[in-house]
């Protein structure tokens, strides 16, 4: 079950990310297999740290989004730290890797 809120428009992106301290942007589309296979996976880590603001952008409805963020690929997983991008990963995502990001930066900020 994806618990990822939806962005309906690169705007709400943009203030998301201004309006949280730490915000995690999920680049996906529509016809991505690594895209399903990966979300469950990063929201399960996303569980143990609640200070992480997710936010779900299609790259099919906003195209935009690709441009705005230089993404090449999808799934692009972005973690912002008060509004400056922090972490940056693409497509195949080694989840211990990922978690281990997380900590270190949610415990140093």
């Amino acid at each position: 079950m994806n618990t990822f809120r939806q962005a309906s428009s690169i705007e709400e992106v943009r203030q998301y990310i201004k309006d949280n301290r730490f915000t995690f942007v999920y680049i996906s589309r529509d016809n991505c297999g690594v895209c399903h296979a990966v979300q469950p996976q990063v929201q399960d880590i996303l569980e143990e740290f609640p200070g992480i603001k997710p936010i779900q952008v299609n790259a099919d409805s906003i195209p935009a989004v690709a441009g705005e963020f230089s993404v090449l690929t999808a799934p692009a997983l972005l973690l912002f730290v008060e509004g400056k991008e922090m972490i940056r990963e693409a497509r195949f995502v080694v989840m211990d890797d990922l978690h281990r990001q997380f900590k270190r930066i949610v415990d140093n900020y």
